[in-house]
């Protein structure tokens, strides 16, 4: 059987799974998300029941591609970090030093699946000590499944794009420093990109884009600690008016 042939095969598979759902010719892209090994790992997830149908794109990262799925009845994501395009020297730098990935090397696509183990694993330990986070369902090469944040017409928007009432924007920054808390303190984690744009808002505040984020070991912890509690007191600061780095450290320091 040719390369073509085969591509031809499994696209035919992938079809068949995503039949049920309207908004589903997205997934005819190809180039540096669907290719051959991806679509097979998709197929290989759908055989064992993890996805029942796959759906269209539901936005494009700087290193990803998100699209919508269904399991059960369940609305997940499916997110699948591009091969080609990804910035593979800033991952092996968030990686090394972290002593679950820093060893690490080969080729640009076991960077890759490293780095979304990484994610995993780092959400996994998140939700674990408290964080809302996306609930993280399985992880597979490149691929990322896990809970959808809102629903498929109408998915939870990043923060920045939400105007709150004053009293929910102290609420939400007082949220978001106990996650910072919560993240350094009982998860021993560094989210290290903290802001406004990896945290959706679906009436209470959902941290995401954890790839990047390192244990305490790091040695650039301390610097990516600082950063995010900067970011997060300038946001709410110039927004709104309110918050401060102060009030952010004395919660990460208690413990």
């Amino acid at each position: 059987m040719s390369r073509a042939t085969r591509e031809e095969d499994l696209d035919t598979r992938i079809d068949l799974l995503r039949e049920r759902i309207k908004d589903s010719d997205d997934l005819k892209v190809k180039g540096d998300v669907f290719d051959t090994r991806t679509l097979m790992n998709l197929y290989a997830l759908a055989s064992k029941g993890v996805i029942d149908a796959l759906g269209g794109e539901i936005s494009t990262g700087k290193e990803a591609n998100l699209f919508y799925a269904i399991r059960e009845g369940q609305e997940l994501v499916i997110k699948i970090y591009r091969i080609t395009t990804s910035n593979f020297q800033a991952m092996q730098d968030y990686m090394h030093g972290d002593p679950r990935f820093g060893n690490i090397k080969g080729t640009k696509r076991a960077v890759i699946s490293a780095w979304t183990r990484k994610e995993f694993r780092n959400l996994k330990r998140a939700e674990e000590a408290g964080v809302r986070v996306p609930h993280p369902i399985v992880t597979r090469d490149n691929i990322l499944i896990m809970e959808l944040i809102g629903e498929k017409d109408n998915p939870a928007p990043q923060l920045r794009n939400v105007d709150l009432e004053l009293d929910e924007a102290k609420r939400i920054f007082n949220k978001l420093s106990d996650y910072i808390s919560l993240l350094y303190n009982k998860a021993d984690l560094v989210h290290a990109d903290f802001s406004e744009f990896n945290v959706l808002y679906d009436g209470d505040p959902v941290v995401i884009d954890m790839g990047q984020s390192v244990t305490l070991e790091h040695p650039m912890a301390s610097k990516f600690l600082a950063r995010d509690v900067t970011n997060i007191a300038r946001y709410f600061e110039k927004k709104y008016g309110i918050g401060s780095e102060e009030e952010i450290w004395s919660k990460v320091k208690v413990q």
